[in-house]
């Protein structure tokens, strides 16, 4: 240990600290040098690859977009979820009787209408047409049922109603 504090305390050692750092700085500088030089061949390198534009500056422009695009992706799946939800209680069916209710009326002027959602909810409507005067009543459904009784025509414009997604109208056969 006291050799080493010797030797430390020598001129040799300065001399040979000083000659190590000129290499070290010699080696640094060559290094520099180097780095700019294969920088410079990089950059040439990815504008062939790009057609006269950057590829590297492309690459990340792409990525930066990727990103985005998956951001917007999965807000727009979060909102087509919720509209599939809003939807099964929306109107999805209907059905639409018209029929003859008094014999003194011609022209099927009245009505049954079932408005139905996906889950088979909603509402009857009749509409009774007369010469002296019309009414129009509603029934709920729940499931596809009433806790009411229907008539016929009610009966018909449901059964219509749960077997389509679309409107149909249709007459009574009498």
């Amino acid at each position: 240990m006291e050799n080493l504090l010797q030797v430390l305390k020598t001129e040799d050692y300065l001399v040979i600290s000083c000659i190590v750092n000129i290499i070290l700085v010699i080696v640094t500088m060559i290094n520099v040098i180097m780095l700019t030089k294969i920088n410079k061949k990089y950059i040439k390198f990815m504008k062939q690859l790009g057609n006269g534009s950057n590829l590297d500056e492309m690459l990340r422009d792409y990525l930066r977009d990727v990103k985005e695009i998956k951001q917007d992706n999965s807000e727009i799946k979060a909102y087509y979820t919720k509209l599939d939800s809003d939807i099964a209680s929306c109107i999805q069916k209907v059905g639409l009787v018209r029929y003859n209710a008094f014999r003194d009326v011609g022209s099927d002027l009245s009505f049954a209408i079932a408005l139905l959602d996906g889950n088979d909810t909603g509402v009857v409507l009749n509409g009774l047409y007369g010469s002296e005067s019309s009414n129009i009543y509603a029934k709920p459904i729940k499931g596809g049922v009433s806790t009411y009784q229907l008539s016929e025509e009610e009966k018909y414009a449901l059964e219509i109603a749960e077997q389509t997604k679309n409107f149909v109208a249709k007459n009574r056969k009498q």
